[in-house]
């Protein structure tokens, strides 16, 4: 197939009016990007305060973002996405704004916290809404979205640092800017295309009545081990910045060594996708058995690094290896949710939003206390028992989903991305 040929396929893959959807996503993930390298450096040279409340005030800004995605997915369906995203995102690139001003300690934590609030809250509902707007392209749009928010991230962290090199002010002032421009877009967006909230609040299936958020909560089967094995794969990676990071500090190797693991990881993302599509095709048909396969990468990948982490090539290999799970997960955890939860998918992913990034905040500290203690080993045979915990997980998950009627039965996903 030529390029030529390879262009027209995707174009009737992917809806029209999700293009600028997906280039006003892009230029969101770039602002954001440009703001959370950074916050380290700039506690510790603007406000004069150590790395450990430097740590404090990014465990403050995480622990809140984990009651941010709850709170977004609850309210979904009450306040509509219309408000809930726009709303969310004014505010938040209003809090963003008030960082220039925010020259005190105790002011900027605050605002730290109210950002990592807000800029949570619309996780869950914006995937829920491209779900609901494209269902029947919602996961070649994930997949999409994925590989244009790390092209963003990849573009903010290097725009991050030239700005803060002519001042901090400047990188807030164009953090909240590309927040508004998406809140903006996104309004003007939704009054384009002329349709009612229902449109994208699907009525059909099991989950498809109004439930108390007690009684959503009750229905386990449709997120309780998806939501674990989220957190298992999330606590596994935090062996990169927990491990992989203090090992080559450790063994004299300067910090462009560990940024170039990461470097590899955005290049694999991109060049990657040919290798994924066919494994999609022939191999992982399933939504499901991709979850499974992910984590069977992640722990193939600490596998590696774990048995042989020197030379560095190893750490390479098993980052290349590693990329390719979160290739196969980051896209699907959405997808399956709002296939099988139906009008109740925002909840459910604001829920396994917030369980997965538990494993995000107790990574770090457990990681770095086994680090001080036993160097980098024990930590790369955490993560890789953590990856196949997560795979039990997710085969648990779909066996317990199989076993009633739910919204988007098995045999009605998309076995293709």
């Amino acid at each position: 197939m030529d390029n030529r040929q390879a262009t027209l396929r995707w174009k009737q893959a992917v809806p029209r009016e999700s293009y600028t959807f997906v280039a006003a996503s892009l230029v969101n993930s770039i602002g954001s990007s440009l703001l959370w390298p950074l916050i380290t450096i700039y506690v510790h040279n603007v406000l004069h305060r150590n790395y450990a409340e430097a740590g404090f005030a990014l465990l403050l800004q995480a622990l809140m973002g984990v009651l941010g995605q709850f709170v977004g997915g609850a309210l979904y369906e009450k306040v509509g996405p219309k408000r809930l995203i726009v709303g969310s995102l004014l505010m938040t690139g209003f809090a963003q704004f008030s960082l220039i001003f925010a020259k005190a300690w105790v002011p900027y934590l605050i605002a730290m916290m109210i950002i990592g609030f807000l800029n949570q809250t619309t996780m869950p509902a914006v995937n829920a809404f491209v779900g609901f707007r494209w269902p029947q392209h919602r996961n070649q749009l994930f997949n999409l979205m994925y590989v244009s928010n790390n092209i963003g991230v990849a573009v903010g962290t290097s725009l991050a640092g030239l700005l803060a090199s002519i001042s901090f002010n400047l990188t807030f002032l164009f953090n909240g800017l590309t927040t508004i421009f998406f809140a903006l877009f996104f309004y003007q967006y939704l009054r384009k295309l002329g349709l009612s909230l229902d449109q994208f609040i699907p009525f059909s299936g099991q989950a498809g009545e109004q439930s108390s958020l007690f009684s959503l909560l009750l229905n386990m089967r449709l997120y309780l081990f998806l939501a674990i094995g989220s957190l298992l794969t999330y606590l596994a990676t935090s062996a990169w910045n927990s491990g992989a990071a203090p090992y080559l500090n450790q063994h004299g190797q300067p910090p462009s060594m560990y940024s170039w693991l990461w470097t590899v990881n955005g290049l694999v993302i991109l060049l990657g996708q040919p290798f994924t599509s066919m494994l999609n095709r022939w191999l992982t048909k399933s939504l499901n058995s991709r979850l499974i396969a992910s984590a069977l990468f992640y722990a193939c990948g600490f596998s590696v690094i774990w048995i042989r982490h020197s030379p560095y090539i190893w750490l390479m290999m098993g980052m290349i290896i590693a990329t390719f799970g979160e290739m196969l997960m980051s896209p699907v955890v959405p997808a399956i949710i709002t296939q099988t939860t139906g009008r109740n998918a925002a909840f459910y992913l604001g829920v396994v939003g917030s369980v997965g990034t538990v494993g995000r905040l107790v990574g770090p500290p457990y990681f770095g206390y086994l680090f001080d203690q036993k160097g980098i080993s024990p930590i790369l045979l955490a993560a890789t028992v953590s990856s196949l915990l997560a795979a039990f997980s997710f085969i648990v998950f779909s066996w317990w989903l199989k076993q009633g009627t739910y919204a988007g039965e098995e045999q009605n996903i998309p076995q293709s991305m």
